[in-house]
């Protein structure tokens, strides 16, 4: 039996006959339309990147940010809806500041993507909302260690040591895949991150875009912060090189 075109998918709250949401997965197909945003955990901290694609010459560049600290130690790179993305954004801090005042401790980021999930799966259960158009990485360096999560429009959410949504996620997966990220630096993850962003950007011929990276560790005591400025230039410039030798 089909269920394409047959008031299946109206509703969030709806099952199609085979047992399908449909606007979960289309919700999920928004995210597909963003730039490409990726994470990755290496032995010392936490790397994020986001191709910010640039729809106007006449923006203000580092305006509209996709990646936004939630509390000192955990950072977030959102693709897909950018408005959605502030509204989680806005939801992970109110729920970062009410851990803290109730437990008195900085929030582990296991909580925090549970909750969060649990806030974006309320949005897939009635009819008058629509699920988030958004995918969440959520990367933070607390009292265990790196860790790195993904929450996708469904409300599920997984660990990750490199995770990518988005556009270009499937090459940026790939090129994930052959990295033995356990033995890398956050520095050196700078680069590669850099450098996986402009391959999934050149391989979908996209407009113009701008490279987002933040990394959190010992090179920034623990805290979440955009890269440096010298270092942001010179992990373009060799992307924009190792594109040149990429077969």
């Amino acid at each position: 039996m089909t269920s394409i075109g047959t008031g299946y998918d109206l509703s969030a709250s709806t099952y199609s006959p085979d047992g399908r949401i449909f606007q979960v997965e289309y919700a999920t197909k928004a995210v597909e339309n963003s730039g490409t945003a990726i994470g990755v955990k290496v032995n010392d901290g936490i790397v994020l990147a986001v191709e910010k694609l640039i729809h106007s010459k006449l923006l203000v560049p580092e305006a509209n940010r996709r990646i936004q600290t939630i509390d000192r130690h955990i950072g977030l790179a959102t693709a897909g809806l950018l408005a959605d993305g502030r509204n989680i954004t806005t939801r992970a801090r109110d729920e970062a500041v009410n851990y803290r005042e109730a437990y008195n401790a900085p929030t582990p980021l296991k909580i925090l993507a549970d909750r969060l999930g649990l806030y974006v799966q309320a949005y897939t259960l009635y009819s008058s909302v629509r699920p988030f158009g958004i995918s969440t990485i959520l990367g933070a360096v607390d009292k265990d260690g790196p860790s790195l999560y993904v929450v996708e429009p469904s409300g599920v959410f997984f660990g990750y040591n490199g995770a990518a949504v988005g556009k270009g996620r499937q090459l940026a997966k790939t090129e994930l895949e052959k990295l033995k990220l356990s033995e890398l630096t956050t520095r050196e993850a700078v680069y590669e991150a850099a450098r996986i962003i402009y391959l999934v950007h050149e391989d979908a011929k996209e407009k113009e875009f701008e490279l987002e990276l933040s990394w959190i560790g010992k090179e920034t005591d623990g805290v979440h912060l955009p890269v440096p400025k010298d270092l942001h230039r010179d992990a373009e410039a060799k992307a924009k090189a190792a594109l040149e030798t990429f077969e």
